[in-house]
């Protein structure tokens, strides 16, 4: 399974990128129309968050053109360049952050092209900055592990799964001036967040974010990529917090949702809605 999806991804890898915009909408689509539960959750979760359908419904495209970026940017070789225009607003941000000498986290939701993000900052950041690290969960397949593991790790890029010892991972990297890079929206495991309104619901939330800055003193930046019309590329966008950040966990992890509120009501139309944000944590063992 492992030499056939690798095989695929290196085939799709070759499409232009419009092509695979266009295949991607398709699957997002079928997807959609597939799977009901699938429609309650990403209707129920748009209505919530107060978004109008005909801005939403954009997101169910988005979903599928999101998956099949994947193969021209996981499968591309470590010192190839990227296969898509990048442009970023706001670098001056991450350029001050850094010129510190302070490490930097950097969040961003499961809006636009955030798999983008790492390789990107990688290609325009890592050589004179550092490399960045991003956490991730690992796969529970094997053949997919190895395939996810492999894609996001290159020059100026690391990865870092959700357990403990990633969590030393993303310190040692802070310590050394580097960045660390998380999406916050994502449900942690049980023990490891806080419940925290999101859109007004309450959302298990992780308190990982605000720990790693209290603990290192790092700087905190938000970050988003919009993803360009007609294969264009996408617009990497980053700012401030807009609020200090509570020490306090249940306060600090609500003033991380309303700045992942406020960047996904920018681009609604590019938002994994079908995310399942409100679900009860996994049970898992926690250090």
């Amino acid at each position: 399974m492992s030499r056939f999806l690798t095989t695929l991804m290196r085939a799709l890898a070759a499409w232009p990128l419009p092509l695979l915009h266009a295949l991607g909408g398709a699957l997002g689509w079928a997807v959609y129309l597939a799977s009901p539960s699938y429609r309650r959750r990403f209707r129920a979760n748009a209505q919530q968050a107060g978004v109008p359908w005909a801005r939403a419904r954009g997101g169910i495209a988005a979903g599928g053109r999101m998956l099949m970026e994947l193969p021209p940017l996981w499968a591309r070789p470590a010192d190839a360049p990227l296969p898509m225009p990048v442009h970023w607003e706001g670098g001056a941000l991450i350029e001050q952050a850094q010129g510190s000498g302070r490490g930097l986290v950097m969040l961003t939701p499961h809006l636009g092209c955030f798999e983008a993000i790492g390789q990107s900052y990688a290609a325009r950041y890592g050589a004179g900055r550092g490399a960045m690290t991003v956490l991730y969960r690992p796969a529970r397949k094997p053949w997919l592990r190895d395939i996810v593991e492999s894609a996001r790790r290159r020059p100026g890029l690391d990865a870092a799964p959700a357990t403990l010892g990633g969590v030393r991972q993303m310190i040692r990297a802070l310590k050394r001036g580097e960045v660390v890079g998380l999406l916050p929206d994502q449900v942690p495991p049980d023990g490891l967040g806080v419940w925290a309104p999101f859109f007004g619901k309450p959302a298990y939330t992780m308190t990982l974010a605000a720990r790693l800055v209290q603990q290192t003193g790092c700087a905190l930046l938000l970050v988003w990529g919009e993803r360009l019309p007609r294969g264009a590329g996408y617009r990497v966008r980053v700012s401030e917090l807009g609020e200090p950040l509570p020490a306090e966990p249940a306060e600090a992890a609500a003033a991380i949702n309303r700045a992942m509120e406020r960047l996904i009501l920018q681009c609604p139309e590019q938002y994994l809605w079908g995310y399942h944000r409100y679900k009860a944590p996994r049970r898992e063992a926690v250090a």
